[in-house]
Formats: C-alpha cells, sequence, structure tokens
C-alpha cells in the first residue's frame, strides 16, 4: 500500500470525485465544455497531488503538495457551485483536513529541528 492510500484525505477526496465528474458529464451535455474540461482536471487534481506529495522526500514538499490539493477544491467548487452545492460541506471539510495534516507536518519537521539543536 502507498503511503497515501491511508490517509483520510485522499480517501475522501476519491469519494467526492464521482459526483464532480457526474457534474462535468452534465456541463458537457449543455455544451459547456470549457467547464466541463476544467472541473474534471481540478478534480484529478485533488487526489492526484495528495498522492504525489505523498512520495516527497520532505514534509515541506509534501506541505507544497498538499496546497496545490487544497486550492484545487476551491476551484472545484468555483465551477459546480451553481449545479450542486451539498458537496460544498464535503469540500470545505476536506480542506479544513488538509490544513490540520499540512500543519501537523509543519510541527514533525519543527520537532525534528528541536530535537536535533537540543542534542548540539
Amino acid at each position: 500500500m502507498f503511503r497515501f492510500q491511508s490517509l483520510d484525505i485522499w480517501k475522501r477526496s476519491t469519494k467526492v470525485s464521482l459526483p464532480l465528474f457526474q457534474i462535468a458529464n452534465y456541463l458537457e451535455q449543455n455544451k459547456k465544455f470549457r467547464f466541463a474540461e476544467q472541473l474534471r482536471s481540478a478534480v484529478l487534481s485533488i487526489t492526484n497531488n495528495i498522492a504525489e506529495g505523498s512520495g516527497s522526500q520532505s514534509n515541506k514538499e509534501f506541505q507544497r503538495f498538499l496546497n496545490y490539493s487544497r486550492r484545487s477544491i476551491f476551484e472545484s467548487e468555483d465551477i459546480q457551485y451553481s449545479k450542486v452545492e451539498d458537496l460544498i460541506v464535503e469540500l470545505d471539510e476536506i480542506s479544513r483536513m488538509i490544513i490540520g495534516f499540512s500543519k501537523s507536518l509543519l510541527f514533525s519537521l519543527f520537532t525534528l529541528c528541536f530535537t536535533l539543536y537540543a542534542q548540539y
């Protein structure tokens, strides 16, 4: 199992992807091709950046990918806002989870630096 597959933020993001893809299909059926394409790209970016970032060599680099993922949530929300407001709550909660997880990475980096400093 890859690291990202055990992360709740990735699991929840994959679950919310299907309804967002359905919205993209709806947009495409209504000849809003650019919006459909952009929504699909943003939705894929949410989970892809979590997965890609989990393979980073450092927490700081992982945090950068988590930030990209969070920004894609906002992009997805903006595109689909007028269609399905129920997903707003879920996207907001995932965004908050990403912030919390990102802060925990920063805290672990701070703890490591403090430990190394204390040893000298």
